[in-house]
This record gives structure tokens, C-alpha cells and sequence, in this order.
């Protein structure tokens, strides 16, 4: 990976992702999520073997993919940083994400909680039917903190580290855990390597926006 293609198709993907925010169809994480699905209704059993061989297969289709896009371009700096900057604005979140926390704030901000309710579940799981204005608040905070770790900062640092491989896996990983990595009856063994697996990978993200959010901190 040269840097000079890397750095400026990671710049372009990331104005582009402030500019647009996610499509609203389409969304190439979207459809990978539908693949994975179909995936899972083939090799799902109750076991972790079974886990690791989905998770080796859905993040491995991914990485070798974009691997191999990457080689196929890698004597052209335009088309390297064409595919950069399509990877980076693929696998970022952070606009959509900005966007969907102010319109709870504001809802919450003007008093209106049944429509802090409806969308909240656009930007987490939380079942809102029973949470009061403190509660969706602080479901609001979590998720900011958690994607901003994964679907910013995270993503940049697997993309600083294998250029668009890295991006594109990464954000395959994350999308796994986020479908299987529970620990429900059907996922707690079929699940269990996505959720090691996200682990892993999102540790040096995750300290790495700590430290960002104590250094933009009004507080240190």
C-alpha cells in the first residue's frame, strides 16, 4: 500500500461520508448483511465450529475481495485511490450517526419523548417503548460512543494499517457481531467467534477514541 493514493483516497471517502452520509438504499454494508444471512441459514448449528467456519468465510470473502481489487490497481495511484475512497466511504458511519443522535436531541430538547421514541430505534437495538427522557438520553450517549469507536475510528485505523482490505474487513467484522454475536440461545456458541473476533479488532480503536475524546474534551 503506497501512502501518498491511501491518504487521498481516505480524505475524499471521508468528505464524502460527511457530505452524503449513508445512501438510503443500497448501502454495500446492507447488502453484505443480507449475504451474510444467507450464509448463516446454510452453516448455522449450535456449535462454535460451525461459528468460526461462517465468520472465516463471511469476513475471508470480503478481505480476499477487496485484496484482490487492491492488487488489480496498485500500478495506477488514481485507481488506488478511487478504490480507498470508495472502501472508506463505505465503511463509515459517522454523519448518519451525527445526524440521527441531534434529531432524538432535539425531540428530547422539545419535550416531544413519543418522538425521541420512534427513532431512537435508528440508532440502537434498545426496545424504546418503555424508556423515559434520562434513559433514551443515555442510550443516545452509548451508541454515539460505541460507533463512533467502530464506525469511525476503528475503521481508519484497520485502513491506516492494510489500506482498503483493512476498512472492508474491519467492517465486515463489526456488521457480524452486530447480527450474531449475541449471547441468545441461538447465538451464544454460533456466535461466539464473531464476537472474539470483534473484540479483538476493536481494541486499538477503542482506546484510541478515549484518548481522542479526552483530548476534545472542554475538560480534560
Amino acid at each position: 500500500m503506497r501512502a501518498a493514493p491511501y491518504l487521498v483516497g481516505a480524505v475524499a471517502g471521508y468528505l464524502a461520508d460527511a457530505r452524503l452520509g449513508d445512501p438510503r438504499r443500497g448501502h454495500p454494508v446492507a447488502l453484505f448483511g443480507t449475504a451474510a444471512t444467507r450464509l448463516e441459514r446454510r452453516l448455522w448449528r449450535d456449535h462454535r465450529g460451525a461459528g468460526a467456519a461462517y465468520t472465516a468465510i463471511a469476513v475471508g470473502a470480503v478481505a480476499g475481495g477487496a485484496a484482490l481489487a487492491a492488487r488489480a490497481v496498485r500500478r495506477s495511484p488514481l485507481a488506488s485511490a478511487a478504490l480507498t475512497a470508495g472502501a472508506t466511504f463505505t465503511v463509515l458511519g459517522g454523519t448518519s450517526l451525527s445526524r440521527e443522535a441531534r434529531t432524538i436531541g432535539k425531540s428530547l430538547a422539545d419535550g416531544d419523548l413519543t418522538a425521541a421514541r420512534e427513532r431512537l430505534p435508528h440508532l440502537c437495538g434498545r426496545d424504546p417503548s418503555g424508556l423515559d427522557e434520562q434513559q433514551i438520553a443515555r442510550a443516545v450517549v452509548e451508541s454515539v460512543a460505541e460507533n463512533t469507536a467502530d464506525a469511525v475510528v476503528n475503521a481508519l485505523v484497520w485502513g491506516g494499517l492494510a489500506g482498503a482490505p483493512g476498512l472492508l474487513a474491519f467492517r465486515a467484522v463489526n456488521t457480524l457481531d452486530a447480527m450474531v454475536g449475541h449471547k441468545s440461545a441461538r447465538y451464544r456458541r454460533f456466535g461466539w467467534a464473531s464476537a472474539r473476533l470483534d473484540d479483538v479488532a476493536g481494541w486499538p480503536g477503542a482506546r484510541l477514541t478515549a484518548l481522542l475524546t479526552v483530548a476534545a474534551s472542554d475538560s480534560p
